[in-house]
C-alpha cells in the first residue's frame, strides 16, 4: 500500500484539493482515501484502474466530510443572487466586486455545465491536474481530456458573453 500511495497520493490530493479548493483539508482527506482504501482493499476486483477506484473513493470521502460537517447544502447559482453575492463579496472596493462578479458569473456557467464536463474543468482549473492525470481520473485518454476541456471552456465563454 505504501507504493500505492507514492504513486497515486499526489493525483487524488490534486483531485480532492479540485473538489474542496484547501490543501489542508484535501491533505486530511487524502489520507482518509488511503486508509479507506486499506479497509476496502480486498472488494477491489480490478475491473477499473486503481486510479479510478481511489478516486470514487476520494469523492465518497468528500461527501462524508461535507455531510459530517453540514456543509452539504444545495444552493442554486441560477436564484438569488443577493445572497451569493452576500456569501462572496467583502465588499472592499469597486475592483474587487467586478472581479467577484466575474468569478461569481465563471461559476455559475460552470454549475450548467454537465457533470463530467463540470469535472473536468475543476479538475484543470482548481486541482491543477494536467490532462494526463485527468484522463486517468476517468479512466480515458489524454486527447479525450483535452476536448471535453476545449469545449467546456467554449460554453463558458459563449456563456459568459450572453451575461
Amino acid at each position: 500500500m505504501e507504493e500505492l500511495y507514492k504513486r497515486y497520493s499526489r493525483l487524488v490530493f490534486s483531485y480532492l484539493k479540485s473538489l474542496c479548493g484547501n490543501n489542508e483539508i484535501a491533505e486530511e482527506l487524502t489520507q482518509e482515501t488511503f486508509y479507506k482504501a486499506i479497509k476496502g482493499v480486498k472488494h477491489f476486483k480490478g475491473e477499473s484502474k486503481i486510479s479510478n477506484w481511489l478516486c470514487q473513493i476520494a469523492k465518497n470521502v468528500w461527501i462524508d466530510y461535507l455531510r459530517k460537517e453540514k456543509k452539504l447544502k444545495l444552493i442554486s447559482l441560477d436564484s438569488d443572487d443577493n445572497y451569493i453575492n452576500n456569501l462572496l463579496l467583502d465588499n472592499n472596493s469597486e475592483n474587487d466586486i467586478e472581479t467577484r462578479n466575474e468569478l461569481i458569473s465563471l461559476y455559475k456557467g460552470i454549475h450548467k455545465l454537465d457533470e463530467i464536463t463540470k469535472e473536468v474543468v475543476l479538475l484543470r482549473i482548481r486541482g491543477e491536474l494536467s490532462f494526463k492525470e485527468i484522463a486517468e481520473v476517468f479512466g480515458k485518454t489524454e486527447e479525450w481530456a483535452r476536448t471535453i476541456f476545449h469545449r467546456g471552456k467554449i460554453r463558458l465563454k459563449e456563456d459568459l458573453n450572453n451575461d
